[in-house]
């Protein structure tokens, strides 16, 4: 009998330690993903392109969309997107079929980005993910519920900052996949800091106020310093990061008093 309840206990406890080993909760990493790409015109007849961006995760599950651009007569031409969503666009950028003269355009570069939630707002586990690209452009246009092209590239969202410029399909180029968690690059926070970095996003030019500050320092996402000036107590400096790739860079000030170091995050979108 005394045999029968220490088996029955010994499995109890097994059990209750497999259960709860199950439902420890997942890593979930704030952060920023920033994907950069550039889609070239197949031809020159091609001057019209519906577009959908989306997050997937290593599963295939839908997380978010990013990005979608149809109209009415074209709606039929993102057929992946729309068996994956459910056409659910929250905080996406919308709107109709690009052409040469939308902005965007057609074609060109296009950057999206993405904090790391779900279309419920609720920041998804650490993990792999995918981001998808389907498009279709009119030369000749394609049947109905086809594509032109669909394409994805994975990427690591965790703790850890990553950068990855990979090889796209024909007619893509400058490709480049950035995931910053929110802790990275910052050193230490001054609190009440009266600093200010705008505009975020930014177009090429970066304007920072500074009080009592004696270095300005702004990488990339790699480490690398692409702007450093010492300065002196209280001031302003704009600066031109037009002819840098679009991305994540990080402004540093250095505090003249305490030697603290502020870090703020801007994202580069021209």
């Amino acid at each position: 009998m005394k045999r029968n309840i220490f088996f029955s206990l010994l499995i109890g406890f097994t059990l209750s330690m497999i259960v709860s080993g199950n439902n420890k909760s997942q890593a979930q990493t704030a952060g920023t993903f920033t994907f950069t790409y550039s889609q070239a015109a197949p031809s020159a007849s091609a001057t019209k392109n519906v577009m959908a961006v989306w997050i997937e995760d290593n599963s295939g599950t839908f997380v978010k969309t990013r990005l979608r651009y149809w109209s009415n007569s074209t709606n039929d031409h993102l057929p992946s997107w729309v068996s994956k969503s459910a056409q659910n666009t929250v905080d996406a950028t919308t709107g109709a079929t690009r052409t040469a003269s939308t902005v965007p355009t057609a074609f060109g570069a296009k950057t999206i980005t993405w904090d790391g939630k779900n279309a419920s707002g609720v920041l998804v586990p650490d993990g792999i993910y995918n981001v998808f690209v389907e498009s279709s452009y009119c030369n000749p246009e394609p049947a109905n519920n086809q594509h032109w092209i669909i394409t994805n590239f994975s990427f690591t969202k965790g703790t850890t900052a990553v950068h990855l410029t990979p090889t796209g399909p024909a007619n893509f180029s400058n490709i480049s996949l950035d995931w910053v968690p929110s802790t990275v690059g910052v050193d230490e926070v001054i609190e009440n800091s009266t600093n200010v970095v705008f505009p975020n996003p930014s177009t090429g030019i970066i304007n920072i106020n500074y009080v009592e500050a004696s270095n300005i320092k702004i990488e990339n996402i790699l480490g690398a310093v692409v702007y450093e000036e010492n300065v002196s107590k209280s001031g302003s400096k704009t600066i031109d990061l037009s002819k840098h790739s679009n991305g994540t860079y990080f402004v540093a000030i250095k505090s003249a008093k305490s030697n603290t170091i502020q870090k703020y995050k801007v994202l580069l979108n021209k």
